[in-house]
């Protein structure tokens, strides 16, 4: 039987995703939940699995750098065709080397004593950011008492910002001394190594390893999703999104989708009726509890002071969002032939908030003591959903990169927040914070301030309504834009014209692709 792979749902306001790279060619036997190629959508890149095992066909139209639109076919899987022979020529291949296997036994005896004897040396959290004084031990990678080479990683640490891995300072045996799920300080000592134990002698040294490396190369395809569900679970990428940050038990829904697959509605739906099992005939009252993690407990201290510390209130308006998708689709194609990345909807925000910053400056600045700080530049901050919480990654001087470059900028934030590969620079400062919860098919909402930022830009789900235009009722996608700001600095004039002007430059693009006086420009061309 031969199954179609099609595009999955990604998000609401998301239409069409790109093949950012095919990890398997065609003609390839695949095997089922192996990952198959990378998509790159506006707002981050995922992957496409394999449903069935069988052997890959990738569609014409879904070549490497091809647009597709949801629900389009990027390949088909014959599942009736037979996996390759590939186990009986190497079984008789080890009688050849028989003769000669005694040989490296002696070599592999030798490393037995240790490269350097420097007794017993202390692992310590090291500095991972100016304001972080601790850390929280999440895995241990390595067990008591092995023996671990030099740059080896033996555990994940993780701040209040990301996680990053403790590398081994010396090869020699690992003594543990914080446990997993430990708060630790910086500078507290989270293990030891003993530098006199030896490498074991069934043990090769690391000199070895890259002989073996071309073997191991084949099952890299077979990571583990990056929402951190279990690997025998199909989800789509917003289902695993919202299944990993909320924690539910994926065991517990039945999937809408094609073969099974958990779409964002089951997800919605589980958490909607707690306690039951979606589709099954199951109810349980259990309960669990789950230590706070350092991010979490950040977001959560930083979100109550903005509400107790900031005057903070919401305007709201409504965009008509017409030109911009008919500018999108007139030049999505162009634009991606010539700088390599889609043309997305937050290029058009940012920008439209660039420009409106700078015409309201007290809306890029915020309080310090009893001093107001304002900015000539426009660094934006963009909220992600990532695996493990929500982080906002900072666009710099985002008023002088044209749209390519704010594309350019959201997809490598988003990628590394999905990745958590985020670095401290890149999470710190910013001047103003655009969110959009329209990805997760938020109508309205009213966001809260970035402090110490004095205003949010919060863009929701396009939908289509009747609108009344020259006398006649059309339907029109339109979208609500809520800005949250603090009224100790922002007035409500500054606060309503900001969204007014962002709202005219949006239903205007050709102003963001020009400047503020279209024709002038043009006339300069």
């Amino acid at each position: 039987m031969v199954i179609e792979i099609k595009v999955p749902t990604v998000g609401e306001s998301i239409s069409e995703v790109t093949i950012a790279k095919w990890l398997k060619k065609d003609g390839d036997y695949v095997q089922q939940d192996e990952v198959l190629c990378e998509m790159e959508s506006e707002k981050a890149t995922f992957e496409l699995n394999a449903e069935k095992a069988g052997v890959l066909k990738i569609a014409p139209a879904a070549q490497e750098g091809a647009t597709l639109k949801i629900g389009d076919v990027a390949c088909t899987i014959d599942t009736d065709a037979a996996a390759p022979a590939t186990g009986a020529a190497p079984a008789a291949e080890p009688a050849a080397p028989v003769a000669a296997a005694p040989a490296p036994a002696p070599a592999e005896a030798a490393p037995a004593a240790p490269a350097a004897n420097k007794g017993t040396i202390e692992m310590k959290v090291p500095t991972v950011g100016e304001s972080i004084s601790e850390v929280t031990l999440v895995k241990w990678l390595k067990n008591n008492g092995d023996y671990v080479e030099r740059d080896e990683v033996v555990c994940e640490l993780e701040s209040e910002k990301a996680t990053f891995e403790l590398n081994a300072e010396e090869a020699g045996a690992l003594i543990t001394v914080a446990k997993e799920g430990d708060t630790l300080k910086i500078g507290d000592v989270a293990c030891k190594i003993d530098t006199s134990v030896g490498r074991p002698a069934g043990k090769a040294a690391p000199a070895a390893a890259p002989a073996a490396q071309p073997a191991k190369a084949a099952p890299q395809p077979q990571q583990a999703p990056v929402t951190s569900i279990p690997n025998d679970v199909k989800a789509s990428p917003v289902a695993a999104a919202v299944i990993a940050d909320k924690h539910v038990d994926p065991s517990s829904i039945k999937g809408s989708g094609a073969h099974g697959k958990i779409m964002k509605d089951d997800v919605y739906a589980a958490l909607q009726n707690p306690g039951v099992a979606i589709g099954q005939e199951m109810f349980t009252r259990a309960e669990r509890r789950e230590k706070m993690s350092n991010l979490r407990k950040t977001v959560s201290r930083r979100l109550v002071e903005a509400k107790n510390t900031t005057a903070m209130l919401t305007t709201f308006n409504e965009v008509d969002m017409t030109e911009i998708m008919a500018l999108r689709a007139k030049y999505k194609e162009v634009f991606k032939k010539q700088h390599e990345v889609n043309l997305g909807f937050m290029s058009f925000f940012t920008k439209a908030c660039c420009f409106a910053l700078q015409e309201f400056p007290s809306v890029n600045a915020y309080i310090d003591g009893e001093e107001l700080v304002y900015h000539d530049y426009c660094d934006i901050s963009i909220a992600v959903s990532a695996p493990k919480g929500l982080v906002v990654p900072v666009i710099r001087n985002a008023e002088s990169l044209d749209m390519a470059g704010i594309e350019k900028a959201v997809v490598e934030l988003a990628t590394k927040a999905r990745d958590n590969k985020l670095t401290m620079p890149e999470m710190t400062g910013g001047t103003f914070t655009i969110t959009n919860g329209g990805v997760f098919g938020s109508l309205m909402s009213t966001p809260i301030i970035n402090i110490p930022q004095s205003a949010i830009l919060g863009m929701h789900k396009i939908q289509d309504r009747p609108m009344a235009i020259n006398g006649q009722v059309v339907i029109r996608p339109m979208m609500y834009l809520a800005l949250s700001y603090d009224h100790r600095i922002i007035d409500g004039r500054e606060s309503v014209s900001f969204l007014v002007r962002v709202k005219e430059m949006l239903e205007n693009p050709e102003q963001l692709l020009f400047g503020k006086d279209p024709l002038k420009a043009l006339l300069k061309l």
